[in-house]
């Protein structure tokens, strides 16, 4: 039996949906304002900075302060860092690979997502970090178009590996997808039940039901997925070295299609067909 087997999917209504827009919306305003100023030379604690001040001042409250034992509204993490880097003093130089991990709660409501990025810009990054940056976004869309309701959650986690597996065959890669972290569901409370792994695991898992939020976040290697925990007890980093890169979005799927709340467009031009906003 999977280790995932008896996990169950919280039932919400269509409107509970769409309550939790406002968040996702708000977590993708901010993450596009990080984009923005992450620039060569600006610390990442300033970056948290910048990020607590544009939630808070858009009416919501950063997520993560409230997790037990963090302090941060962001998770920065860089180069062999793959999740759960703590803003600090650290310096951001040209080419840096930077995952940027952000929640927001609006309402009651939560809203998480990730973005990977080029410190100065795609064209300064080393050709390795930018096909694993754009493999790993890859990726996520493809486990997010997997999201169907009627559907095993699990087919979310083989679509990812074998977005992965498709992309590294075809540039001559073995990308790692790390297993010790997984997707969660999400809505009063930013971790609910049930584990969305990104990975193919056995059986179907759960069945995916009508207004169904989960956030999908596949963390993936240019090495071996192999990881630790650094003796700050947050930041996890590769084993070998290798860099890493970090992809995230909320998503709702109903009877209609998908919408992807923590982003700007709905999802619209990653899903295509099957983006079905739950609006008006």
């Amino acid at each position: 039996m999977s280790m995932f087997g008896r996990e169950r999917i919280e039932t919400k209504s269509l409107d509970e949906v769409r309550a939790m827009r406002p968040a996702g919306l708000l977590v993708a305003q901010c993450l596009t304002m990080l984009h923005a100023a992450t620039v060569p030379g600006r610390t990442t604690a300033e970056l948290d900075a910048l990020a607590e001040a544009f939630i808070r001042d858009n009416g919501g409250r950063p997520s993560f302060v409230e997790v037990p034992g963090y302090r941060h509204t962001l998770c920065t993490s860089v180069n062999e860092e793959i999740v759960h880097g703590i803003p600090g003093e650290r310096v951001l130089a040209e080419g840096d690979l930077l995952s940027i991990d952000c929640g927001a709660i609006v309402d009651g409501w939560h809203g998480d997502a990730a973005i990977s990025l080029i410190v100065g810009g795609r064209d300064l990054g080393r050709s390795e970090d930018v096909e694993l940056m754009d493999a790993t976004r890859d990726a996520l869309w493809a486990g997010i178009k997997a999201l169907e309701v009627g559907r095993g959650l699990f087919e979310v986690g083989a679509a990812v590996e074998d977005s992965l597996v498709e992309t590294g065959e075809r540039r001559g890669r073995e990308y790692g997808i790390v297993e010790d972290y997984v997707g969660h569901g999400i809505g009063r409370e930013m971790h609910m039940s049930p584990n969305v792994p990104n990975y193919r695991v056995r059986g179907k898992g759960p069945t995916v039901k009508n207004a169904t939020t989960v956030a999908i976040e596949p963390m993936v290697t240019l090495g071996a997925q192999d990881n630790r925990v650094l003796d700050d007890d947050w930041t996890v980093v590769t084993l070998d070295g290798a860099r890493a890169c970090h992809w995230e979005h909320t998503v709702a799927a109903h009877s209609g299609g998908l919408w992807v709340l923590t982003a700007e467009d709905g999802g619209l031009e990653g899903l295509g067909a099957a983006y079905a906003p739950l609006i008006g």
